[in-house]
């Protein structure tokens, strides 16, 4: 199963997701089987261009209108071929120690914990993956990304998607 994730696409109102992402990046998201967002849409505008693409899986974040944080629950998990995976927007992580989110993970009772909330895509393998698809709007200091799962009889396959203009490129990694 494809899942993609999406974080941090802050758009204001007026604006449209779809016409902000790359080509390339909006083909990836339609042919998936699983959207994933982790918090930080804004607008109810965004969320409801997102779920018109397929099935959407997402959590609220701290800057998204109160008509979202009302629809949208704080934290949230599926199970995707046998791996529980779990969906947070503002996890406790410090730049320098995944220890917080190692244990929210636990808590959760899940294998793969996405978050958001940096604007960079982060990868951290510590008996459970970590996983921030940073933003494909607003990356701050990195180029936009989101992050692209296969999941398949409880293995998991992932790339990065790294984004300039509306060409894609990947960075692939693997857990067994």
């Amino acid at each position: 199963m494809k899942l993609i994730i999406l974080s941090d696409t802050h758009i204001k109102s007026g604006q449209s997701l779809l016409e902000l992402l790359p080509d390339d990046l909006v083909t990836i998201i339609k042919n998936s089987d699983i959207l994933i967002h982790a918090g930080d849409f804004e607008t109810l505008e965004c969320y409801n261009e997102l779920a018109g693409l397929g099935e959407l899986v997402a959590v609220h974040g701290d800057t998204d209108v109160p008509e979202l944080m009302e629809l949208l629950p704080e934290r949230q998990v599926i199970e995707v071929e046998g791996v529980r995976v779990g969906v947070i927007h503002k996890g406790q992580l410090t730049s320098d120690n995944p220890d917080g989110l190692r244990y929210l993970a636990k808590e959760m009772g899940v294998d793969v914990l996405i978050f958001g909330h940096f604007h960079h895509p982060i990868i951290e393998d510590y008996e459970v993956l970590l996983l921030s698809p940073g933003s494909a709007i607003v990356p701050g200091i990195a180029e936009p990304s989101a992050i692209e799962l296969d999941i398949f009889e409880g293995k998991v396959k992932g790339r990065v998607i790294r984004c300039v203009g509306d060409v894609c490129s990947y960075f692939e990694y693997e857990r067994k």
